[in-house]
């Protein structure tokens, strides 16, 4: 198995509730993650960072805000993942930022010939739109616009080689809780597959084990995205949304991600919604995610250490 990783980092919070997470790629890189990386044996390549937006006002699109500098990201995001897994035998992992990073990633693993499936691991759906909710925020959006419902804004919509970017069957939600009520519509019209967040809770191993050999073996290569709000901001104080007592134990998310990593398709993780600042001062609670990352990424890539 080939050890080659490429390391894109996206620091941008435009799509987010608030600013932070576009600290992150460069907070992770300073816990010592590609350091961490290497020691596992991984021959990593740092490709850099996207262009640095923090989320900011903008009251000219409410319902959408900051829709241009979120397609801006993904586009550039698009064309780091495009060259990264040109490469034989390379995988990627970006680092976010929030969710909207993730249309980045599909658009540009998607430019590669085979069938692609993307497991959407994450505390909510993210299948509203514009019209389905009023707060504006586009990254509990990212989903709606991979499957390019309706209602969604077109140019994100439009980042990749072809819209939508991914049918139904293409994505497995993992680990999500009750959606609002028109997700849930789209859920049951869609037939999209969901692995609630009771069964991983339950039994990560299980879950995930289900996954990798069962519906994403129908796939050429397989893309893992990893809102960090599926954690429990009581056990690991990690998230931008800092919801407590209702999401999962970081131990339970890492077991989960390991197996899914692990699959023989896999060929890109991305990493959202962490936001530094809500960490422990000394910087210990992203040294510990930085070196949880690295081992589970290590299985995927065959650990030397």
């Amino acid at each position: 198995m080939s050890n080659r990783l490429t390391v894109i980092g996206a620091p941008s919070s435009a799509g987010a509730y608030g600013p932070g997470q576009e600290q992150a790629p460069r907070a992770l890189r300073d816990a010592g993650l590609i350091d961490l990386l290497r020691g596992h044996g991984m021959d990593v390549t740092d490709a850099g960072d996207t262009e640095t937006i923090r989320m900011r006002a903008d009251r000219d699109n409410p319902r959408a805000r900051n829709a241009d500098l979120v397609t801006h990201t993904a586009s550039s995001v698009a064309s780091r993942v495009r060259d990264a897994l040109a490469a034989e035998g390379s995988k990627v992992l970006v680092l976010g930022g929030d969710c909207t990073v993730e249309l980045g990633t599909v658009a540009g693993a998607a430019t590669a010939p085979g069938t692609l499936g993307l497991v959407y691991l994450d505390h909510d759906a993210d299948l509203n739109t514009p019209q389905s909710t009023d707060d504006g925020a586009l990254d509990w959006m990212g989903v709606a616009h991979l499957l390019g419902v309706d209602g969604t804004v077109a140019s994100l919509a439009g980042v990749g080689p072809r819209v939508p970017l991914l049918d139904p069957e293409q994505v497995l939600l993992f680990g999500q809780v009750e959606p609002t009520a028109f997700e849930r519509t789209v859920i049951d019209e869609r037939d999209i597959a969901w692995v609630h967040h009771d069964e991983v809770r339950d039994d990560p191993v299980e879950a995930a084990t289900r996954v990798v050999k069962g519906w994403a073996a129908q796939f050429d290569r397989l893309l893992l995205h990893l809102d960090i709000d599926l954690v429990d901001f009581a056990d690991a104080p990690l998230a931008e949304n800092t919801r407590r007592n209702v999401a999962l134990k970081l131990e339970t998310v890492m077991a989960a991600l390991e197996v899914l990593v692990a699959a023989p398709n896999f060929c890109g993780l991305t990493v959202c919604e962490v936001n530094p600042d809500h960490g422990e001062p000394d910087g210990s609670t992203l040294q510990d995610l930085a070196s949880r990352l690295a081992r589970v990424l290590a299985g995927a890539v065959g650990d030397h250490s």
